[in-house]
């Protein structure tokens, strides 16, 4: 009796790895799972950022065109699958010279394991579509998934595949906080460039450090104040924060002439919700090249005037971040002196979440 039971034990565990290895993968539309990181649901399609009704309202095309781009959105999902696969379709199959096609267009795969969010694997993008393994051979444990999409390219289609005999579903769990979402205003530094894949912009970063979801609305070169975001920003009234990272592409002017504005339009609907100012990184060349020293200090200098004034004027929920502690002292953060690597957006990341944790309760 004893040899046939552990016969039969021999042969369960056989046929389980016949099936393990002979598995076929099923994709599901990604659209059957919650997205993170949209300012609105009311979008042209469900893999942009910007509300729909904004077409024929930007002044600047540029912003609408970036808007496309799913910088800051991810899928929450999980499964118990041996294996997890993905299909994508890009929109405009985007290359930059200094920028890699993983960081542009690829996706990133994170699970939760031993508490915190641990990097499982990267999807590297073969052009237009691609179709591709993530990762492999896992033992079948349910695992909650969290799947960075695209930093500076958009989305048309996305499909998640697992094991024929796994299961795919909505998380059940609740380790990332989406009732009070910070909202991030910026440039291409917000936007994630240059990180090497989607899951090391400071935003999706911060994500997985807080367990909270965080809007990107970085726009890149286009981080100028324009009033139509600010209205955008303002209908998110459950909002925790809203940071305002913007001075690299603005002037000393602009930022005279539209701060105190831009921030009274989200004041209109959010009259106490915190707003933090973050002065531009001191960028390394600035170190060699004198005038732009003194521009980038002119520019920080004139973001302090208007937090000043804001204060003086009553406004008791704004805060400022100082460069001091934005960029790695030893200036080896950058890709080319401006857009931030992997290592930069860490270092940058973590000075900004301590900031963040002084105002919030936690």
């Amino acid at each position: 009796m004893k040899n046939l039971i552990l016969s039969l034990f021999v042969t369960i565990a056989v046929l389980g790895n016949s099936m393990h290895v002979n598995s076929q993968t099923v994709y599901h539309d990604a659209s059957e799972f919650p997205l993170l990181g949209k300012i609105t649901t009311k979008t042209e399609t469900r893999y942009e950022r910007l509300p729909a009704d904004l077409k024929d309202k930007v002044a600047r095309p540029a912003i609408w065109t970036l808007g496309k781009n799913t910088s800051g959105l991810a899928i929450l999902f999980s499964s118990n699958s041996t294996s997890i696969s993905a299909k994508w379709e890009v929109l405009n199959d985007v290359k930059m010279n200094h920028m890699t096609e993983t960081g542009i267009k690829g996706l990133d795969l994170y699970a939760w394991e031993n508490n915190k969010w641990e990097f499982v694997k990267s999807a590297l993008p073969s052009g237009k579509t691609t179709e591709q393994t993530i990762i492999s051979n896992m033992p079948p444990k349910e695992r909650e998934y969290l799947l960075f999409l695209p930093l500076y390219d958009g989305l048309t289609e996305l499909s998640i595949g697992v094991d024929s005999f796994a299961m795919i579903a909505q998380s059940h769990t609740n380790h990332i906080n989406r009732e009070n979402p910070i909202v991030v205003y910026g440039t291409s530094i917000t936007q994630g460039g240059c990180a090497t894949r989607p899951g090391m912009s400071y935003t999706n970063i911060m994500t997985r450090w807080m367990n909270r979801e965080f809007i990107n609305l970085g726009f890149s070169g286009n981080g100028q104040l324009d009033y139509e975001i600010a209205e955008v920003m303002a209908k998110r009234k459950d909002a925790g924060m809203f940071v305002l990272d913007f001075i690299p592409n603005v002037d000393e002017a602009k930022v005279k002439e539209k701060t105190q504005h831009f921030v009274s339009i989200i004041r209109k609907e959010n009259p106490h919700t915190p707003i933090l100012f973050v002065e531009s990184i001191i960028f390394p060349h600035s170190r060699f090249d004198t005038n732009m020293a003194k521009i980038l200090a002119i520019k920080n200098a004139a973001l302090r005037v208007e937090f000043e004034t804001l204060k003086n004027a009553g406004d008791e929920n704004v805060y400022y971040l100082k460069s001091d502690n934005l960029m790695n002292e030893d200036g080896e953060g950058t890709v080319d002196g401006i857009h931030l690597t992997d290592m930069g957006f860490q270092h940058f990341a973590f000075a900004l979440m301590k900031e963040i944790k002084t105002i919030l309760v936690y």
